[in-house]
């Protein structure tokens, strides 16, 4: 329902620059996070377009539409107006198909003027080349007269009751006649004045965008008298407005009938009858102030269309925090999907070749000290246990480096097992994923799921379930979004098979040592070497700790701040890595290595930056192939549609701002 204003003042260039801009950008903003379904954009655009910018443009003329019942006299009264016989007459109802407009020749001086006009409108007004051309359906057709005023358009519309109930002809082009205009001209007829059907439909038209005020003209015999005229006109205003028709009815004319008006030989002649005014209802709509008039037709249309943009903008806002709460979402299942590909990653690939790279750069003296067997005391003695340890659990390995070669197969089964898992989660209805309850990544999305579950139907306890104080995991839920909706059926169709081929392929070029990781290798062990103190440099602890390393390091990834139960090892944290800010490795080392505090300690400085420098590449490798086969697309249509909708919402937010300023 419209409300109504008792002040308002908003014509002017600065409140119809601030609605263009919204009517601009608050449909992209429907489009970008695709709400159709949500919100009724189209009927918005077309209320600004059509009821709300033109009214805003202090030089838009008045719209007058004449209208009434079948043969109440609409195209007799509209050529008196305009003084010229230009629109069939006649008795018989419905003559007449099409809307016809009289303007001013002096105000518009060609054609193509007034048809700039009416484009907001989605109208393609045409010039009347013949007036049997309104008699069929079709775009409003429109005449230039020097009589009409330079302030007026004058509209004569078709009838709005021929056909059977439910089933009018012309109505929806009436309709449309009237959406356009500022006030109305209701004529009426003895027959007719009582039609609660035909004063039904004008109503909804009143209301529809505001209280429009009117002129009514009584089509009646000579022999009536002014009260009874004026009882019925009564009738007709309650009809239109109900308690308030004294306000909106603007004057009350009667036209006497008379044979030669019906026979094209004069016009019309309208007298006033109710004492609100003694002039002509054409000298009336001359001197109207156009101004003021659409100051209050437009206060509810202002109103109303400022809410609904506010109201919009909010839904977006709510949307826009779904949004990202399925992009988190997804980001940290894919990297939990990545960490569960990489689960048995070993360390002895990388370790062997900054053995390698470590020997290369001893000095002259230690190499061929090496080849003489002449190595140093404790860490000597700790790789013998160390050996010993792993020839009493593995006797039966003929080569030391056989179980390298499990590598591949294992990786491929554990990269094919999480590239299934993400797929279903991203192409699903919804995806879930469990984060220790101390994670920061966790704590944060906690704090999202609140806001992005404002909606009633969207709950935060829906969206984040604790899985028990023993485990202290939380998993966090999220449904797709229809931003993301062609992503995701993209890869529904896409051939998964082909997928998983690539998949593997490049599996295997992941597993490899990449060059890169040659040279931050180098840079580790040179770095090395300028720490080391005196008695390592003597003992050369480091080489003695490398021949332990390779036979006894394993690698283990947790979600946690803490090392699972009874691990004994060093943990490496790669804080920011993909969204989760607390994924460790934990290097597990034999407790039966023999190694002491000390060489402990030497160990751990040594394993930090190797492990990290490993771990960070194959990751990252891992994780450009999930987005670059699974989840990229979707991933990139939400980065997209959030980055776009965030600068929608300032821009609306600030023209509302100002328009609210204007009020």
């Amino acid at each position: 329902m419209m409300r109504k204003r008792n002040a308002y003042s908003p014509v002017g260039q600065d409140a119809h620059a601030g609605f263009e801009k919204l009517r601009r950008d608050v449909p992209r903003l429907v489009e970008t996070l695709h709400l159709g379904d949500e919100i009724d954009i189209l009927n918005w655009s077309g209320v600004v377009d059509k009821k709300l910018l033109p009214r805003l443009a202090g030089d838009f003329p008045l719209v007058a539409a004449i209208c009434g019942g079948g043969s109440s006299g609409k195209s007799t009264l509209f050529n008196a107006l305009i003084g010229e016989h230009v629109s069939p007459t006649g008795g018989t109802a419905g003559i007449n198909r099409r809307v016809l407009a009289a303007v001013s020749k002096r105000r518009f001086g060609s054609a193509g003027e007034f048809q700039t006009l009416l484009e907001p409108f989605g109208y393609r007004p045409q010039p009347l080349a013949d007036k049997h051309d309104l008699a069929s359906p079709g775009d409003l057709l429109y005449v230039l007269k020097n009589k009409v005023p330079p302030n007026l358009i004058l509209l004569d519309t078709p009838d709005f009751d021929t056909g059977l109930k439910g089933a009018y002809t012309n109505r929806e082009m009436t309709r449309q006649a009237l959406e356009l205009s500022d006030i109305f001209i209701y004529i009426f007829t003895n027959a007719n004045y009582n039609n609660r059907d035909n004063t039904d439909f004008v109503s909804e038209m009143l209301s529809d965008i505001g209280r429009r005020k009117c002129y009514l003209v009584y089509r009646v015999y000579a022999s009536y008298g002014d009260q009874e005229i004026l009882g019925h006109a009564r009738t007709v205003a309650g009809n239109l407005y109900g308690k308030s028709a004294d306000e909106y009815v603007l004057g009350i004319y009667r036209a006497d009938e008379d044979n030669r008006v019906a026979a094209d030989e004069k016009f019309m002649a309208l007298g006033p009858v109710d004492g609100k005014t003694r002039d002509s209802l054409t000298d009336e709509l001359e001197r109207m102030d156009t101004a003021a008039l659409r100051s209050e037709l437009v206060a509810s249309v202002y109103e109303d269309a400022l809410t609904f943009a506010r109201d919009a903008t909010a839904q977006a806002r709510d949307s826009r925090e779904r949004l990202c709460f399925y992009r988190d979402v997804l980001q940290a299942a894919q990297s939990v999907s990545v960490q569960d590909a990489l689960q048995h990653l070993p360390l002895e690939p990388v370790l062997k070749r900054f053995t390698d790279i470590w020997y290369a750069g001893d000095p002259g003296y230690l190499k061929v000290m090496r080849k003489t067997g002449r190595f140093v005391d404790a860490p000597l003695r700790a790789a013998v246990s160390a050996a010993k340890w792993i020839t009493g659990k593995k006797r039966a390995q003929k080569n030391p480096d056989a179980h390298l070669n499990e590598f591949p197969e294992q990786f491929e089964e554990d990269l094919l097992v999480a590239v299934n898992n993400l797929r279903r989660q991203a192409v699903g209805p919804e995806l879930s994923v469990a984060l220790q309850a101390n994670d920061p990544a966790a704590r944060a999305m906690v704090r999202m799921a609140r806001g992005a579950g404002s909606r009633k139907d969207d709950r935060p306890g829906e969206r984040v379930h604790a899985q028990g104080a023993s485990r202290g995991k939380l998993t966090f839920t999220a449904k797709t979004h229809t931003a993301i909706t062609q992503a995701q059926e993209k890869l529904k169709t896409k051939d998964w098979q082909t997928t998983l081929d690539a998949v593997v392929a490049d599996g295997a070029r992941i597993a490899d040592i990449p060059g890169h990781i040659d040279g931050e290798l180098r840079q580790l062990a040179a770095h090395f070497r300028e720490t080391m103190g005196f008695i390592s440099r003597v003992r050369q602890t480091f080489s003695a700790l490398l021949t332990v390393l390779p036979a006894t390091a394993a690698m283990t990834y947790i979600l946690t701040t803490g090392d699972p139960v009874g691990a004994v090892g060093i943990k490496v944290k790669l804080a920011g890595l993909f969204g989760l800010k607390d994924l460790y490795a934990l290097v597990a080392i034999p407790a039966t290595t023999g190694l002491n505090r000390a060489d402990r300690k030497q160990l751990e400085f040594m394993l930090v930056p190797i492990t990290r420098t490993w771990l960070n590449d194959k990751l990252g490798s891992v994780q450009s192939l999930f987005e670059k086969e699974i989840t990229g697309e979707i991933i990139a249509a939400a980065n997209q549609a959030l980055d776009a909708s965030r600068e929608l919402i300032d821009n609306i937010e600030d023209a509302m701002k100002r328009l609210n300023r204007e009020r």
